[in-house]
């Protein structure tokens, strides 16, 4: 009678608190909303963006295409590998990926690819490499990021630069059918900073576009700056874009005006940590895209006091754009708050008179 009186008390107590946590939950802000931490791959094509539980604010998307499974870059620290293997476990059932895009050789975009005897091309067979013409890196990373990658090489990987790819040498293709009806297609963009030299390693970015039918574009730029993004727009024929992945991050010195008044995102992604010491999203990003667009998403949220939880938690979490017969829409697997609604932006950022 004693221990069946202890059970009942306790199951009490327990009932007590998971109420209160659900109270809470719907009243604690930016965290509210209590979903499944992965997001269903449906739709003709769909992007995910990672959180990847640090404040590194690196790029790890991953995109499902019909059968294709395509990764570009794994970033944000090697710490950030089991995060990424268990988000891709859940829909790369053949353990494959088709293609994997390397956009430069900064470690919060490569870190992933070079743990020795432990990376993404370890962990995965990978088709097809397709990484960045040329870089101003020496570091350690970098050179495991070789190590490793001449290994996946060598155990039958394909390799190209995104040059090759554009200039369609050697078998590379610079558009790529992820459908078979051509209705699906990855597109290799020309980056002046291919073929050129410039002290800002972020320029050397691969840039690739995805297009759904005839209207439906999705761009992803790694972390081009000013004079790359300006370059972009000069050497290729560029048009209005549903999705824009955030260039750098959401600092102020990408994402300019001359690329966005030709693209004129509808939806844009960050892979940041709100509130951590890079401070990203910064103002003036926020003051030039919000002229197109309110529609923007932030992956991660930093958590000043985590005593008693994670130091960096969701902002918006997995971010996932689906673009589907329907249309394109966005889910996400921690809350759909959009940036300039969360109370982070309303205590730290403005929104520009002239926004969206």
């Amino acid at each position: 009678m004693i221990k069946l009186k202890a059970y009942v008390k306790l199951s009490l107590v327990m009932a007590i608190a998971f109420i209160i946590i659900a109270f809470a939950g719907c009243f604690g802000g930016d965290n509210s909303k209590d979903k499944e931490p992965f997001v269903e791959a449906k739709g003709d094509i769909s992007f995910h963006f990672m959180m990847l539980g640090n404040g590194a604010s690196g790029d790890s998307i991953y995109v499902k295409a019909g059968d294709n499974d395509i990764l570009i870059d794994a970033g944000s620290q090697v710490g950030s590998i089991p995060t990424i293997q268990n988000y891709l476990n859940k829909y790369v059932t053949d353990n494959t990926l088709e293609y994997v895009i390397v956009t430069h050789g900064d470690a919060d975009h490569i870190a992933g690819f070079s743990k020795l005897n432990g990376s993404i091309f370890d962990l995965y067979e990978c088709k097809t490499i397709i990484d960045f013409p040329q870089t101003n890196k020496t570091t350690k990373t970098y050179q495991n990021y070789l190590l490793e990658r001449a290994d996946e090489i060598e155990n039958g990987a394909i390799h190209y630069t995104a040059l090759q790819c554009y200039k369609e040498q050697d078998g590379a293709k610079r558009v790529y059918d992820l459908s078979g009806d051509d209705n699906v297609t990855m597109e290799f963009l020309y980056n002046y900073y291919y073929e050129n030299k410039t002290n800002d390693e972020n320029d050397y970015s691969v840039c690739v576009q995805f297009s759904h039918g005839s209207e439906n574009k999705f761009l992803f730029t790694g972390d081009l700056e000013k004079s790359g993004e300006e370059y972009l727009v000069q050497y290729n024929e560029l048009s209005k874009v549903k999705l824009f992945k955030a260039g750098h991050h959401g600092s102020k010195t990408s994402s300019n005006t001359t690329l966005l008044k030709v693209i004129q995102p509808e939806i844009c992604v960050i892979s940041c940590a709100i509130g951590d010491s890079y401070d990203f999203p910064k103002q003036d990003f926020i003051n030039r895209m919000a002229v197109y667009t309110s529609k923007i998403y932030v992956t991660t949220m930093a958590n000043p006091d985590y005593t008693n939880g994670a130091k960096y938690t969701a902002m918006n979490g997995n971010v996932v754009v689906i673009s589907s017969e329907e249309g394109v829409f966005v889910e996400c697997s921690g809350n759909d708050t959009i940036l300039k609604e969360s109370k982070w932006f309303l205590d730290n950022r403005t929104w520009p008179s002239n926004g969206k």
